[in-house]
């Protein structure tokens, strides 16, 4: 089936917007194939012939209630599709995979409540979001300071990051890889360098991955090892790293 012009995405739900695309795209051709059809129809069948005014008729029942109800119908159809894929594009089903997004001039921060992952990165260093594959995440979206936008090209998804409230939405990557992101909203200064990245990867890698970092007392220990003397250190930040090979 033609794309006309768009791209199905890697998410469940670009995928989903995706495909009312196209079925609106289909039923644009098919409706105005219709259209041009009944006009050539018409020049043809109804051109001047001489002098003489054709007969004139009106009030074709049957013909008026078609082409009012006909586009009414279509118009419902519309609005049902459109209805369905937005209940899915805004749904947040239950999930044990949280990441908490949180924008700042000029970077992001990333964190993985219920473990010790925080990935922080901001102008060139270009932080990674890590999310395992074909798993419901539930993101978080908060701003520090401006408004920013939450952009991932791939996911065919763009949403504000704005200072005191939480957006919150739930992505489900269908194909492993590493995508492209970036602040959309005019930032400030180096909002032309706020970029970012989301890796996906299998769900066993993602494990993996928020294990290798740190508990708070391993962290502490290893720290008093190395200066010989009591101290308290908390993970809180791993600046441009992704951590999966």
């Amino acid at each position: 089936m033609p794309s006309f012009g768009a791209r199905a995405g890697d998410t469940t739900s670009s995928r989903s917007v995706f495909h009312l695309w196209q079925g609106f795209s289909i039923g644009a051709f098919i409706i105005g194939a219709i259209v041009l059809a009944l006009l050539a129809w018409a020049l043809v069948r109804y051109r001047r012939k001489g002098d003489a005014i054709p007969v004139q008729s009106q009030y074709h029942i049957p013909l008026e209630l078609t082409y009012t109800i006909l586009p009414i119908l279509i118009v419902f159809g519309l609005f049902a599709a459109t209805l369905v894929v937005e209940n899915k594009e805004v749904a947040n089903p239950a999930t044990n995979v949280t990441i908490n997004v949180n924008a700042f001039q000029w970077g992001w921060k990333f964190s993985y409540p219920g473990s010790n992952a925080v990935v922080v990165g901001q102008t060139t260093q270009d932080p990674v979001m890590v999310m395992p594959v074909d798993t419901n995440v539930h993101i978080n979206l908060t701003s520090t300071d401006v408004v920013h936008g939450f952009y991932v090209k791939a996911f065919n998804f763009s949403r504000y990051a704005l200072p005191g409230i939480v957006n919150q939405f739930t992505f489900r990557a269908v194909n492993t890889g590493t995508f492209f992101g970036q602040c959309t909203q005019l930032c400030g200064l180096y909002h032309s360098l706020m970029f970012f990245k989301v890796k996906v990867v299998s769900a066993s890698d993602y494990a993996t991955w928020l294990a290798s970092f740190p508990s708070a007392s391993a962290a502490s220990a290893a720290l008093n090892a190395q200066s010989g003397q009591s101290a308290t250190y908390v993970p809180t930040k791993v600046t441009n790293s992704s951590g999966v090979k």
